[in-house]
């Protein structure tokens, strides 16, 4: 029997917003000294008992930048005042700390899968090595002082990426996205706030940190995605054997037909095409080894990480066509037709 849930979670997503006692938000930091105070003593904090590299965003090249918003390791806020601000990255990547974007620290993990506690753990241990060095801005009735109200509190957004074809497909994702609004959750696009939920791929996260406790936003979070989990798999086997089958399998095909057979491909074209690839494996028309190789391969497949692939930096036509020819090697060795 087909497991119509496989695939659906994409990744789980913890992020901390702290700020430093004694100094202004990054907003209203009047000086370039202030900044580097802040950055070198987040820096000093962090690898007296961990190694991360430190990334200053006046001293990348814009690929550099490109390839960090890319493989979500910062948000494009932080390239608005490059000489105020600055990432720290740990060594396996899936751990990078933000500083002087909105706040003064945005930390965040990012782990494969429905693993939203360990990223928390990870995430939570890192934040108190950083809290025995650095005094947070912190309240006892409103908790960690933010930028922004809406991060009072707790400070904490935990989060995880969902992948629902057959709830965008059945037109059923308004439903969806009110229901959480209901229960003090949000569902956006994979870069959250303001992005486009592209290739069926959404963000389902907590938006109340002020008077509720960790746990609290952590086992709602859960909760509400394992519900939207078991509602995309019912949806799925509905798509499936329902009248629009047919149409639905021809459409997966002929998207596994054109990436393993093409010359040219733009960046939004294999977008779509890869979200009907995974579509195809969900309804066990196409056998994947490993789907999540299908997530990072369309991460690899963005424009400043194709350059990094290639070696040197491309033209727009140049890209497409190498795209092309990685992305049909790469797909023909993951899958099987069945």
């Amino acid at each position: 029997m087909a497991d119509y849930s496989y695939g659906t979670v994409i990744s789980s997503r913890i992020r901390l917003a702290r700020n430093i006692n004694g100094y202004p938000f990054p907003a209203k930091l009047k000086s370039d000294r202030q900044a580097k105070e802040i950055i070198r003593s987040v820096s000093s904090a962090i690898n007296r008992v961990d190694e991360f590299v430190l990334k200053y965003m006046d001293g990348i090249s814009d690929d550099e930048a490109s390839i960090l918003v890319e493989n979500r390791l910062i948000s494009p806020a932080l390239l608005d005042n490059p000489t105020h601000s600055a990432v720290l990255i740990n060594e396996s990547g899936d751990v990078s700390i933000m500083i002087n974007e909105e706040d003064h620290l945005r930390e965040q993990c990012i782990r494969s899968g429905m693993s939203i506690r360990k990223a928390y753990a990870e995430m939570s241990a890192k934040d108190s090595l950083i809290a025995r060095s650095l005094p947070f801005a912190y309240d006892e009735q409103l908790g960690y002082l933010t930028a922004c109200p809406t991060n009072l509190g707790t400070g904490l957004r935990a989060s995880v990426m969902l992948f629902l074809p057959a709830l965008s497909l059945g037109g059923l994702m308004p439903d969806v996205v009110k229901s959480a609004r209901r229960l003090g959750l949000t569902v956006r696009g994979a870069y959250g706030e303001g992005s486009v939920a592209e290739g069926y791929t959404y963000q389902v996260s907590n938006e109340v940190t002020l008077g509720v406790t960790e746990e609290t936003v952590l086992k709602l979070v859960e909760q509400v995605v394992s519900k939207v989990v078991e509602i995309e798999a019912s949806e799925r086997e509905r798509l499936k054997r329902g009248e629009e089958g047919l149409a639905i399998k021809d459409k997966c095909l002929r998207a596994y037909g054109t990436l393993t057979n093409c010359a040219l491909m733009s960046h939004g074209e294999f977008d779509k095409l890869c979200a009907d690839l995974k579509l195809a494996a969900c309804l066990g028309y196409i056998k994947i080894s490993d789907i999540s190789a299908v997530d990072e391969l369309m991460i690899k497949m963005k424009p400043s990480n194709l350059n990094v692939l290639a070696g040197r930096s491309l033209s727009a036509k140049e890209r497409d066509e190498y795209r092309a020819s990685y992305a049909s090697n790469r797909i023909k060795s993951l899958c099987q037709k069945r």
